[in-house]
C-alpha cells in the first residue's frame, strides 16, 4: 500500500455566482521515502493540494488516504489530532513566533502531543542538530538571518517524526546561495533520515532535487518526463 493516495480530488471555492476549480480529479501516489516536487503557475492549486494532504482543508469530491486513513472521513477535532501527529509543513516565510527562542519554536508541535519534558527535550536537540543549529538554539528570529530562520521551520516541521514533510515554495524568499543550501538540506532529509517530502515551488532548479516531478496544469497533475539539471552547493 502507498503511503498517500490522493484519489479522484476535487477542490472548488465558490465566489458569488462563480465557481473556482484549481483540481479536478487529481490523482497521485507517493511512496514511503520518496521526494516528490509540484510546479505550476501562479494560482494553479498548488498550495490548494499541498493543504488537502496536511489536512488543513477539504477536498469538495475524492479521497486522500494517508497510510491507511482516510483524512477526508475524519471530524475536525480527529483531524487535528491528526494532523500534529502525522504532517510537518514548511512555510515560505518561516511563521515562527518572533518571542520565542529557536528551541522554543521548533518545541511548539510537540506541545500537542503526549509527550514528557525530557521526550520534547530530546526530540527538539535532534531536530536543532539535523539542521546544524545546535549553537543557535537560545537565538530568537530577529537575530538569525533568513536562511537559519528557515532552518529553524525545518527543524519545527520534522521534530514530531511525521509521516509526510509538505513544503511550501521553502526558498522563495531566499538568496541563491541561501536557496541551494536549504534545498540540499531538504534533500539530506530524504536521503539520510527516509523523510518522505512533498515540496511545491516555482524554481526548475529546486524540483530538480526531487525522484518525481510533477506539473499542476488545469487542475489536473501531469508528470514532468523532462531532465532537469540537479542544483549544486555553492
Amino acid at each position: 500500500m502507498s503511503l498517500v493516495e490522493v484519489i479522484n480530488v476535487t477542490k472548488e471555492y465558490h465566489q458569488g455566482e462563480h465557481t473556482i476549480v484549481p483540481l479536478r480529479k487529481a490523482c497521485l501516489t507517493i511512496e514511503p521515502g520518496e521526494f516528490l516536487s509540484l510546479m505550476g503557475a501562479s494560482g494553479s492549486g498548488k498550495s490548494t493540494l499541498l493543504n488537502l494532504l496536511a489536512g488543513i482543508d477539504r477536498p469538495t469530491h475524492g479521497q486522500i488516504i494517508v497510510q491507511g486513513t482516510d483524512i477526508t472521513q475524519l471530524s475536525r477535532t480527529r483531524l487535528a489530532r491528526w494532523r500534529a501527529e502525522h504532517v510537518g509543513y514548511i512555510f515560505q516565510m518561516h511563521n515562527l513566533v518572533p518571542v520565542l527562542s529557536a528551541w522554543e519554536n521548533v518545541e511548539l508541535p510537540l506541545l500537542l502531543l503526549p509527550l514528557s519534558r525530557a521526550d520534547r527535550e530530546r526530540r527538539v536537540a535532534v531536530a536543532l542538530e539535523a539542521v546544524g543549529l545546535t549553537d543557535r538554539a537560545d537565538h530568537y528570529p530577529r537575530q538569525l538571518s533568513g536562511g537559519q530562520e528557515q532552518r529553524v521551520g525545518i527543524a519545527r516541521a520534522i521534530v514530531a517524526n511525521p509521516t509526510l514533510v509538505v513544503a511550501d515554495e521553502p526558498t522563495g524568499d531566499l538568496d541563491a546561495i541561501t536557496t541551494a543550501q536549504i534545498l540540499e538540506l531538504l534533500r539530506r532529509l530524504n536521503t539520510e533520515l527516509g523523510m518522505t517530502l512533498l515540496m511545491v515551488t516555482h524554481d526548475p532548479q529546486a524540483a530538480a532535487i526531487a525522484e518525481r516531478r510533477y506539473h499542476l496544469r488545469d487542475g489536473q497533475l501531469v508528470s514532468a518526463s523532462e531532465p532537469l539539471a540537479a542544483v549544486s552547493v555553492p
